[in-house]
Parts: C-alpha cells; sequence; structure tokens
C-alpha cells in the first residue's frame, strides 16, 4: 500500500503528468487588454447563435479553501452582492441587444465561486436575469449550478429546484474531516452529510459531487473511504480532481518549494485507485476528471457542442466565445487584485465592448477542437473534423500525435482518435503539449509578472 506522502509543491516539472487543468483553450492568462475593444454587436454579428450557453459567474465565497486558485472573494460588504447583481443586470441588458432577436440558448450554468452563496432572494433575482433579460428558458434547458455544503440551505435549493435546476454540483473535496483540514477547508462531514439530505430531498436530477486527491495524510485506503461514502448518496455524477497547490494560495503559501516527483506518484497512483473503483460501481468515464453512473440522465445537452457552439458569459469572472475572439475581463488571483477588479466591475456602466481577449484564428480554432475533443474519453471524430475545417486532423497535427503515439497516450479507433487509458491519465500533461508557441508565450510572461 502507499504511504502518505509530505505536500510538495513548486513549478511542475516538464514530465510531470500534472501540469495544468485544461478546462478552456486558451488559458485566461494568454487573454490581453484589447486596445480596439470591438463592440460585441460586431462580434457576435453572423455568428451561429440557435445553440448557445449561458453562464452567470458569481465571485463571492464564505471562505477560501487552501488550494483555491479561483476569481473570488470572501465575503461581501454591506450592499456588494446587490450591486454586482445591478452591474450583472446592466451588461446582460448590453449582451442580449448585441445578439440576434432569435438567438436561443441550449443550455445555462451558475458558477463561481458559490453561487449559493446569495440568499434565496438574490438567487431568484438571478434566475430573473437569465430569463428575463437574457431570454433563457432555464425550465427548458439543462441548468448546473455549483454549491457548497454550509451554503446549500434548505430555502436556497427550494429557489434553484422551482427555477428549474437540472443538476446540482457539490463542493465536497473529502469527506474525512482531518484531509479537509490539510487541505484548509474547515467543513465536518456531519455538515456535508446534512447538506446532501438536503439537496436528494430537493429532488435535482442530478448531484454530482466533486472530490480530491493527493490532500496531505490521504492514503489510498482513505480515499476509498470517502469515495464510498460519495457513492452511498448514489450520485449521477462525480469529479475527482486531482489537488494542484498554486502561488498565491493558501496551501502555496506555507509550503516549501520542493521537486513534486514523489508527489505525482501518489497523485497517478489515486487517480488509478479512484477510476477503477468507480469503473467497477457502474460509473462510466467521460474524462480524466469526470465519471457518470451508467443509466443516469445527462445534465447536457446533445444540442450543445463546446468545441464549435458560441459562450455567452456574464460575471467579471466569466468569459464569452465567438469564432473569432474570446474575450472577458480582467483576471486575477491574488485577493487584493481580485476585489479591485470586481469594484470596477459594478461600477461599469458600458458594457458593450469587449475589454479582455484572445483572437482565435483558423489554427488555434482548430487547435482549440483537437485539445477539446482529445481530452474527452470519446475522443475526436475525424468526420466532424474535416467536415468543419476541411483538412485531416491527422495532417494539421501530424507531428502532435505522432508524440502521443510514441508515448503510448494514443489510441486509433474507427473514425476516432482516443487517449488510451494512461494517455487520459495524463490528460493534464497532453493538453498543455497540445498548446500553440504563441499561447504558452503569452502565458508564461503573465505568469512572470
Amino acid at each position: 500500500m502507499t504511504t502518505a506522502l509530505p505536500l510538495l509543491t513548486g513549478v511542475p516539472s516538464a514530465d510531470s503528468p500534472y501540469r495544468s487543468y485544461v478546462y478552456a483553450y486558451p488559458h485566461k492568462t494568454a487573454y490581453r487588454r484589447l486596445p480596439d475593444r470591438p463592440a460585441l454587436r460586431d462580434l457576435w454579428a453572423g455568428e451561429p447563435q440557435h445553440a448557445l450557453s449561458l453562464y452567470l459567474h458569481i465571485p463571492f465565497c464564505e471562505v477560501r479553501c487552501g488550494f483555491c486558485n479561483l476569481f473570488t472573494r470572501i465575503g461581501s460588504p454591506e450592499g456588494l452582492t446587490t450591486a454586482y447583481l445591478d452591474a450583472l443586470e446592466r451588461q446582460a441588458d448590453a449582451v442580449r441587444g448585441a445578439l440576434d432577436e432569435d438567438a436561443r440558448f441550449a443550455l445555462a450554468a451558475f458558477g463561481g465561486g458559490t453561487p449559493t452563496y446569495l440568499s434565496a432572494a438574490e438567487l431568484e433575482r438571478l434566475c430573473d436575469i437569465a430569463e428575463q433579460r437574457m431570454g433563457a428558458d432555464l425550465r427548458a434547458v439543462p441548468l448546473s449550478v455549483e454549491a457548497s455544503p454550509d451554503t446549500a440551505t434548505a430555502d436556497r435549493l427550494e429557489v434553484l429546484a422551482a427555477r428549474g435546476t437540472t443538476r446540482l454540483s457539490l463542493g465536497v473535496q473529502s469527506f474525512l474531516d482531518e484531509e479537509a483540514k490539510s487541505a484548509v477547508r474547515p467543513q465536518k462531514r456531519a455538515a456535508v452529510e446534512a447538506a446532501l439530505g438536503r439537496i436528494r430531498a430537493a429532488g435535482f436530477p442530478v448531484l454530482n459531487i466533486d472530490l480530491i486527491y493527493g490532500i496531505e495524510g490521504q492514503t489510498p485506503a482513505s480515499w476509498l473511504r470517502s469515495l464510498d461514502a460519495a457513492l452511498a448518496w448514489q450520485p449521477e455524477e462525480l469529479y475527482l480532481y486531482p489537488l494542484y497547490v498554486r502561488p498565491l494560495t493558501g496551501l502555496g503559501r506555507r509550503a516549501g518549494e520542493h521537486g513534486s516527483r514523489a508527489w505525482d506518484e501518489q497523485r497517478l497512483t489515486l487517480y488509478r485507485t479512484g477510476r477503477d473503483h468507480l469503473l467497477g460501481q457502474g460509473y462510466q468515464q467521460v474524462s480524466m476528471r469526470m465519471f457518470r453512473r451508467a443509466g443516469s440522465p445527462q445534465a447536457g445537452t446533445d444540442e450543445y457542442s463546446c468545441q464549435s457552439d458560441g459562450m455567452v458569459g456574464l460575471g467579471c469572472g466569466s468569459r464569452s466565445y465567438t469564432a473569432g475572439l474570446h474575450y472577458s475581463f480582467d483576471y486575477a488571483v491574488d485577493a487584493t487584485q481580485v476585489r479591485s477588479i470586481i469594484d470596477d466591475y459594478v461600477s461599469t456602466t458600458d458594457f458593450g465592448h469587449a475589454e479582455y481577449g484572445h483572437r482565435m484564428d483558423g489554427g488555434e480554432a482548430r487547435r482549440r477542437h483537437l485539445v477539446q475533443s482529445l481530452l474527452q474519453a470519446e475522443g475526436l471524430d475525424l468526420t466532424d473534423y474535416r467536415r468543419r475545417f476541411g483538412t485531416a486532423v491527422t495532417d494539421d497535427f501530424a507531428a502532435e500525435l505522432a508524440a502521443l503515439r510514441a508515448a503510448g497516450r494514443l489510441a486509433d479507433a474507427p473514425g476516432r482518435l482516443r487517449l488510451t487509458p494512461e494517455g487520459l491519465a495524463h490528460s493534464d500533461a497532453v493538453g498543455p503539449d497540445l498548446f500553440s508557441p504563441a499561447v504558452r508565450d503569452l502565458m508564461a510572461a503573465y505568469e512572470a509578472k
């Protein structure tokens, strides 16, 4: 049995399997201020708008976990959440005015931060913004909402269930109190179990539980205990996240700067333990992180494709995607800078222009499609790629794909390219290896600031 290892941090080595979680391409650290401040109406003109994704970002949490490097602030001075929702309404009016009259949303999500930091009345207002200002029918499309145990109160959950939430994602990270403490996450298992009881009672079709592996003191045995505690609730989805320790986070500040090869091996062992356990319990692997119980309703929709369809983001931590530009507001992790960005957002009156972003040429669009398809267990559809771009992915990325094959991380299937099981295990290295040199340089320059 693998023993627990001390927490090791620092810049991941070039051969580390844990270099970066690629949830979007390119990352916001590749965005820069747009000197021409393009008008949203011009950006969206001619864009397909029949199956958009709508994302509303709430940048508040009751506490900041030791591993968190998200764009969020802890607590809010009197009146700040009201002012934030006021700004969200102004932004929604400007954005909806830039879209076609018949623009339609295929799915919606509230993220953060912690959306359930808002009160029940504020959550009602948030839903009104999505429906009345943006024209999204929340009861007719999949709606995903993130929550924490302490904020998953009965009155908040009642609002979300009544307004059509189909997926409630609860950040648990560990069911063991000692592990939660090691991750600088002040929670008790009793509170987690009580929150899960309230969530199940509210009747959401899909419950997702987030868990983290690689916590200091965690062993395969303790990891399995945490997994089994989650499985007792029969969640439709489970996300298994490797712990990252980044600069400007609580764990990053208190931990030493050491090499991390042994910690990498520990996390790989725990990943394989968790993966095999869930597969044995009837779950299907969707990506390195995501597992779905066989036969469970899907929270997403087959109508929306993250590789090609547009996304409309509202809130200062959101991002939006058009074919030619990915754009957002300024980005930070440092608490002082985050507060400043939020203050700027709530005082903004002109939301009709893009302020920060990354322009997407044909090569970057192809690369994004490759990254976001290949990191899913189902892989990349060769015919779909050729239909969209008019070229073969095997020609466009011959060197990159050859390197993956040589490393034993790429498998050919009829009409598809898929990562091997070990390729999926190394998704956080595969993804960054596929970034363009230009994006890598932009990200490195941001990190060096």
